[in-house]
């Protein structure tokens, strides 16, 4: 345990150093490295057990899942705001136009996360309730990767968090008031309460697709397992999220660095 926190704690240091004399995320660039790193030795293991056509076909599945989580992560419903004009002092202020971007994927990874907890309850109750058939039932149906009862168990959990970190992360009623008390508006719709409602309605339309989405994700290495004899898929779950994530926001911070000091961004 002691080695465990001072471990963490130089980690921690760690990170904070490359947060302050870096470009920031510093934490998330030691995860990033941290995944990247077992990629070899995972690719290394498929070529020899499985040979060169499967570990081609394993790359070409890795490929096309990162360009759908990067279009997926990328992905935004842009709600149109319009800003009345108001007169202060002599100058006239506001009427310009704005939107509010609504993620597709508004949770991340959180609600693989929160699943994959709630499904460790029950093996902890199995650890102090010695019967036989709910022993029985957590080990064929709950700690088995292969059943289908637990990849539909999964992916419902999955589903049900990603609109549950949502509805907590993303309060339409507070963006309603606001856009409100500076005078904007979403052409179309009235101010105030019919805002919130509307809001709360294309979230939850577009929350959706994007829970899916986290749930394919998550089952991707529980479905490959299923089916091929690999001892680990490297292109699934959290730890492509994570790595698609920290990249693309490294990329970007990259790009406000540039833009900051005049040199044309490498994005465009």
């Amino acid at each position: 345990m002691l080695t465990l926190t001072a471990g963490t704690a130089l980690i921690m240091w760690l990170g904070e150093l490359i947060t302050q004399r870096g470009i920031g995320n510093g934490m998330s660039i030691i995860i990033f490295s941290a995944i990247v790193a077992t990629l070899p030795s995972e690719g290394a293991n498929i070529l020899r057990v499985n040979k060169a056509f499967m570990f081609g076909l394993v790359c070409f599945l890795g490929l096309l899942i990162i360009v759908a989580v990067i279009f997926v992560e990328q992905a935004q419903r842009r709600i149109p705001v319009q800003y009345a004009k108001r007169m202060v002092g002599r100058r006239m202020y506001g009427g310009q136009s704005t939107y509010i971007p609504l993620k597709v994927n508004q949770a991340g990874v959180i609600p693989i996360i929160f699943a994959s907890s709630v499904l460790y309850f029950p093996t902890l109750l199995a650890s102090v309730y010695h019967a036989d058939w709910f022993t029985n039932f957590v080990n064929n149906y709950v700690t088995n990767q292969r059943s289908f009862v637990y990849m539909i168990f999964y992916g419902l959990l999955v589903i049900f968090f990603a609109y549950f970190y949502t509805a907590i992360a993303f309060n339409p009623v507070d963006t309603a008031d606001n856009l409100r008390k500076y005078g904007g508006f979403v052409p179309g719709i009235r101010p105030g309460p019919p805002t919130a409602e509307y809001l709360s309605f294309v979230l939850t339309r577009i929350t959706l697709p994007g829970s899916i989405f986290l749930a394919t994700v998550a089952l991707i290495p529980t479905i490959v397992l299923a089916f091929w004899t690999f001892e680990q898929f490297p292109f699934g779950g959290t730890s492509l999220l994570i790595t698609v994530g920290v990249a693309l926001e490294t990329m970007k911070q990259l790009e406000s660095q540039l833009l900051m000091r005049h040199y044309e961004g490498f994005l465009k």
